[in-house]
This record gives C-alpha cells, sequence and structure tokens, in this order.
C-alpha cells in the first residue's frame, strides 16, 4: 500500500530550479538572476560572527533587521515583515489570504511561484495574458477583479520578460483596486529599473493598508544564497497575518546579520547597479548585433526572442555544452525565449560567443 498524499500536492506545480550548480569549474552561471558580486567584505565578517553564537535561535521578531530597514525605507517596523527570501514572505500572503472560493489575480508569464499559491490554497486563480510589448495589461487585470478576488500580484520589473511599468501606471492601479484586495506588488528587481527612482512606490503604502511591496536582498545585495526578503506592509494588520502563518523563525541568524550590514552600504548598491545596466546594455547590443529581439529590460536580466524557426533545447543545450548556464524560455511560460542573466563582461562575452556558433 502506497502512502496517500493531500489532494494539494497533486495540484502544486514544481518550480522550474534552474540547474548546474553541481557542474563546478568555470561556468558563466546566467540562468538564476543572481549578482555577480560578491558580498562585500563587511558582510562576511558579520554573518560569521553571527555564525560564532548559533547555537542559540535567531530572534524571532527580526528586531534588528527590521529596524534598520524601517530607517532605511521610513516604513514602520511593526509594518516589515522579514522571510526566508521573499518568497516565503509571498506564500505566507498566500496562506494567509486565500482559501476555497477565493480568487487571485496575476499576469502570466510572471514569476514561476505565483501558480503555486493557488493550488497550495484551492483558490482559483486567474491568469492575464501581457500586452503585445511583454508588460503588464493593468486595464486587463482590473477587469479580472470581483468580490472573490482576495489578492492581486503585479511583478514589477516582470520576471521573466524583464519588463517594467511606471510609478504613474501603478499608482493609478492600486488605486482603482477595492481596498478589500490585497495588493502584492513584487519588486525584487526595482533597483534595476530606470523608469523611476526604487524607492518612489513607498509612498504608495501609507495611502494603501492593502499593499505591500515585497523586496528582497539575494538581487541587488548579493546575499542569495543566504535567503532574505522582506515585505513592507501599508498595515500591521497585514504583516501581522503573514507572520501568523509560519513557522517561528524564519530568518536565520547570518541571513539577519548579513542583510543589517549589507544596509549600511548604499553607496556600493548603487555602483553595483550602474555597473549591472552598462552590462545590460552591452549584452542587448551583442544580441542585436546577432539579429535577436530583447524586450526592454528594467531588470539585471534580458528576455530573448530566439525568432520561430529557433530550436530553444538545442540552444540550450550547445550553450551548456559551452559552459554557459541560461534559463530556456518553455520553463518560464513562453516557449522559443531565453532569459538571460546579465553577468560579468566574461561570461557575457562567452554567452554572445557561443550563440554566434549556435545560431
Amino acid at each position: 500500500m502506497s502512502l496517500e498524499f493531500a489532494d494539494r500536492i497533486r495540484r502544486i506545480p514544481v518550480y522550474p530550479a534552474a540547474d548546474g550548480y553541481a557542474l563546478g569549474g568555470d561556468v558563466a552561471l546566467l540562468a538564476s538572476n543572481e549578482s555577480p558580486f560578491p558580498p562585500l567584505p563587511g558582510v562576511v565578517e558579520a554573518a560569521r560572527q553571527a555564525i560564532a553564537g548559533a547555537q542559540r535561535y535567531p530572534d524571532p521578531g527580526n528586531v534588528v533587521l527590521r529596524g534598520a530597514l524601517s530607517d532605511r525605507y521610513g516604513v514602520p517596523a511593526s509594518h516589515i515583515a522579514i522571510g526566508n527570501g521573499s518568497c516565503d514572505v509571498l506564500l505566507a500572503a498566500g496562506e494567509a489570504l486565500l482559501e476555497p472560493g477565493a480568487e487571485l489575480v496575476y499576469s502570466w508569464p510572471s514569476f514561476s511561484v505565483y501558480p503555486q499559491l493557488a493550488a497550495m490554497s484551492g483558490a482559483t486563480e486567474i491568469t492575464v495574458a501581457l500586452d503585445s510589448n511583454d508588460r503588464h495589461d493593468l486595464d486587463a487585470m482590473l477587469k479580472e477583479i470581483t468580490v472573490a478576488t482576495r489578492l492581486v500580484i503585479v511583478c514589477n520589473p516582470n520576471n521573466p520578460t524583464s519588463t517594467g511599468c511606471g510609478l504613474g501606471e501603478i499608482a493609478a492601479f492600486v488605486e482603482a483596486v477595492p481596498s478589500s484586495v490585497a495588493v502584492v506588488l513584487d519588486e525584487a528587481y526595482c533597483e534595476y529599473s530606470t523608469l523611476d527612482d526604487p524607492d518612489a512606490s513607498i509612498a504608495l503604502l501609507q495611502r494603501h493598508p492593502n499593499l505591500m511591496l515585497l523586496r528582497t536582498f539575494s538581487k541587488v545585495y548579493g546575499l542569495a544564497g543566504l535567503r532574505v526578503g522582506f515585505g513592507l506592509c501599508g498595515s500591521e494588520e497585514l504583516r501581522i497575518a503573514v507572520d501568523q502563518v509560519r513557522q517561528p523563525f524564519f530568518a536565520n541568524v547570518a541571513a539577519q546579520a548579513a542583510a543589517v550590514e549589507a544596509l549600511r552600504h548604499q553607496d556600493e548598491v548603487t555602483r553595483r547597479v550602474e555597473l549591472t545596466i552598462a552590462a545590460r546594455l552591452a549584452l542587448v547590443e551583442g544580441l542585436d548585433e546577432l539579429g535577436l529581439t530583447t524586450a526592454d529590460s528594467e531588470a539585471n536580466f534580458v528576455w530573448v526572442n530566439l525568432g520561430e524557426d529557433a530550436d530553444e533545447a538545442t540552444i540550450v543545450k550547445g550553450l551548456r555544452e559551452r559552459d554557459v548556464l541560461v534559463r530556456a524560455g518553455t520553463a518560464l511560460g513562453r516557449e522559443r525565449y531565453l532569459r538571460i542573466t546579465c553577468g560579468t563582461p566574461e561570461d557575457n562575452a562567452r554567452l554572445l560567443a557561443g550563440l554566434r556558433e549556435l545560431i
């Protein structure tokens, strides 16, 4: 007799994680939108010192980290949710808000975790196609909101398409969403956007208690391996609900200490953003020279249209054989596309050389 699992196990899609982590050696890791820049020495030292006391549980209230984030963003500490990566906060929001009979609205293709929310909770998911420029069609999303809608998610800039919506569009959208519906604005890549000041959306929290800005230390701060993210909430009520459905100690001591130290180095964040944007422009130029079309990127990655006649799987395999890892569009919701992280100049040059041989 085999084990009998809950029905939702059959419903939950498997997250399409990138492979290649066991390859080792000299590999261009351009598949997971990680930062090519390592943590600063002071950040590494802060984590090391925290680990020295790892026989004790981490602070379950994340008091120091929430205080540092409050100082950085001007949001009350009581309105800030911390998580084991921003996915942890997102999944908790789904757990707190969704149930059978409720509805979830988001665009597709977008972040691959979103389909798990409805599958885990038994809620109904409503997906809205991106527009012809691979951007969120916010008007179309508004039309899908009903009395049953509990949660709407906007990924801005969008993963995997790299495109962004300006603050004016986002502000008008949030204003139009009923106050009884929670809005999660997933801003994992907002620091790389040139459309607006990355902090401009924070002002929306004062007017919308149903809003959460979801952010992470995994990208611009270069702490993907430590898994620490946060949600800036428009109300304490929303933060409490998110924390209530999770196990305690959801952020380890090293992650909390490293994040606090990383926040002290905003000049370095700015410098790394500038380098990444320069790399993005150079990468897009190189892809354009190969005859490949890219979406208008506002992130640290590019979304590449391989063309109707392209063999996506062969290209991905060929790049892997050349020690270059990228993400296949099919796994992310769109055939004959690639999602390519902006890496070091050397990584990007290897990628372009590989594509030149394969196309």
